[in-house]
């Protein structure tokens, strides 16, 4: 066996060849350029090279436009860039990317031809982010300076960058390419060589399930995007993002993940092989999901799925006084939002004296608005008039629309829902927040299942824009209807979903964060790592354990073992580790500890 190479540090990686100028070739030639590298692009194609050094112009021009490089920087960045179609102008390289497309022949071919050009010392970096690292070091003949160089799209503004080492990699070369990424003013994060890394190994679970959603026609395309966008706080929807990625990537990504973990939740959407064989693979054709203004582009035109503007054919039931039901934080912000909308609310509790405390919460809230100067004080006064606090459920009699927002658990929500058929006039709407209960088992509990819905609010109420519209078999039109003129009233975005165990939003949350979770129970990475690739190669508001940490991990396991209650699916089955924490009493924020350890409020 040949005696280990000692990769050069990254100060002596100067000079770096990109293999593969498509949109990722282009970018990480933009990030090395303007950081002072000198910057060998190689690709097949003269005319992609062409494409490529136009791309760059354009980019580093915008750049200089929006005041982030000046006109020398620009000049002396494109003058470090120079386009060659032979791999052969690597032989002078320090360190090689390749960005190729995912395919093991083509990558295979790439760096065998690279043994017999670079010099020894040259570190071999692959940016695939679906095949095996090791398979591709394995068929090299210098094993131990093969690694992947990980960029996020677009590669100039996304700071994460995953280093991924395999068995056979020299320290010295993960060290040199880690010390560049910072350099270059990346983050990067360590890990081990298994297909999608870190940041794709969460992201794509993801996106499957909002496919296979998609296809079951369980909700609508814009609905399933507005749900995650507003519900979760994402830069993107699934399926705009599954379209921006490219739906065939997505699928190689998927079958890679499939052929190791033999999870269902990573088997590919059948719809994914269907829109890819028919040539539908996103943005870049100018159809997928949606449809585009043109091949490349990323202006959403109407076609023949998108939804009419304007109110369904059915009218609604008039709506003017609302009852809330609950005294919880819950509770009280659906009462602001519905007062602040002009309503009328009755706000009961199991007391007079809980009712009343609920209230001088919703005061609360509202002087903070005013101080925040979002609220006039007389707006404030107004609304906080509105909301009459009430000690008996008996104070529903003459309201159009009761909204319960009581504890989780069915039974109490049932003998809530039997007190409410009994008190609330014929013809009201009976609607549950719920976020994990079947509604139609609320609805069984009255003698008017018609009548009853979900209108799954999101916490902070006040805040949060988006509202799960649950329907169940035995929902009235009407009732559906008059949801969703209450809704944009109180200037909510409505989104339709059928009753079936986490909606859409802790359907498609909940298995990601449980896959998390599973990441760090196998050693693969640490909570802080998996937490800074998904807020910076995901574009998330929050990593997955620090949502955890606020949502609660007893609420989270308890989502968790409804999900895979319903869906049988081994995957869905909750983590261990989020069994033993919870059992422990470590239940996060409220508690002191959960997967991290926080000062007790």
């Amino acid at each position: 066996m040949a005696a280990p190479l000692s990769p050069a540090p990254s100060s002596a990686l100067r000079t770096i060849a990109v293999v593969g100028l498509g949109t990722m070739g282009t970018g990480i030639t933009e990030v090395l350029a303007t950081a002072g590298r000198e910057v060998i692009g190689i690709d097949i194609s003269e005319a992609q090279a062409a494409r490529s050094l136009a791309a760059l112009e354009a980019s580093t021009a915008r750049a200089v436009e929006r005041g982030r490089l000046t006109e020398q920087e620009r000049a002396d960045a494109l003058a470090r860039v120079r386009t060659c179609t032979g791999l052969a102008a690597a032989a002078d390289a320090d360190l090689v990317i390749e960005v190729a497309p995912e395919s093991y022949e083509i990558k295979q071919q790439i760096f065998r031809e690279l043994d017999g050009i670079v010099r020894p010392e040259a570190i071999l970096a692959t940016g695939t982010n679906a095949l095996s690292v090791t398979r591709l070091a394995a068929d090299s003949a210098h094993p131990e300076r093969v690694l992947g160089l990980h960029f996020f799209n677009p590669a100039p503004a996304m700071k994460l960058v995953e280093v991924v080492s395999s068995v056979l990699t020299a320290p010295a070369a993960v060290a040199a390419v880690t010390d560049l990424a910072l350099e270059l003013g990346k983050e990067p994060v360590a890990v081990g060589d298994r297909p999608g890394f870190v940041a794709d190994g969460l992201l794509f679970g993801y996106l499957n399930q909002a496919a296979a959603m998609y296809e079951a026609k369980y909700a609508s395309r814009e609905d399933i995007d507005a749900a995650m966008r507003l519900g979760c706080g994402l830069p993107m929807g699934p399926l705009a993002l599954l379209d921006l990625i490219g739906i065939d990537t997505a699928r190689t990504v998927l079958e890679a993940m499939y052929a190791e973990s033999h999870d269902r939740l990573h088997a590919p959407a059948p719809i994914l092989k269907q829109l890819g064989e028919a040539g539908l693979t996103g943005r870049k054709s100018g159809r997928g999901f949606y449809t585009y203004d043109a091949p490349g582009g990323s202006t959403v035109v109407p076609d023949a799925l998108t939804p009419a503007a304007g109110a369904s054919g059915t009218p609604g039931r008039t709506v003017r006084s609302v009852g809330v039901a609950g005294s919880g934080t819950m509770a009280s912000g659906i009462a602001e939002v519905f007062a602040k909308a002009g309503y009328d609310v009755v706000l009961a509790a199991r007391s007079e004296e809980k009712a009343q405390t609920a209230k001088a919460r919703i005061g609360k809230s509202l002087a903070r608005s005013v101080d925040k100067g979002r609220l006039t004080a007389e707006a404030a006064a107004q609304t906080l008039e509105r909301i009459t606090p009430a000690g008996s459920y008996d104070a529903f009699a003459d309201v159009d629309l009761a909204v319960e927002a009581v504890a989780e658990d069915l039974d109490v929500k049932r003998q809530l829902f039997a007190a409410l058929d009994k008190v609330c006039r014929p013809g009201a709407v009976l609607a549950t927040t719920t976020s994990s209960l079947p509604v139609v088992a609320l609805a069984r509990a009255t003698s008017r299942p018609q009548d009853v819905i979900g209108m799954h609010f999101f916490n902070p109420a006040p805040a949060m824009k988006l509202v799960e519209v649950v329907r169940t078999v035995l929902t009235a039109d009407d009732v559906h209807a008059s949801v969703h003129e209450v809704c944009g009233r109180i200037r909510k975005h409505a989104v339709d979903c059928g009753d079936r165990a986490g909606f859409i939003v802790n359907a498609l949350l909940f298995p990601y964060l449980n896959n998390a979770i599973k990441m760090v129970q196998e050693h693969y990475a640490s909570l802080d790592d998996i937490d800074a690739a998904m807020k910076l190669g995901g574009g998330y508001p929050m990593g997955p354990f620090e949502l955890l940490d606020v949502v609660g991990l007893d609420v989270s396991l308890a989502i968790e073992k409804v999900l895979h209650r319903e869906f049988r699916d081994p995957g869905l089955a909750p983590a261990p580790l989020l069994e033993h924490l919870v059992a422990a009493g470590c239940l996060g924020r409220k508690t002191g500890r959960g997967f991290r350890e926080h000062a007790r409020r």
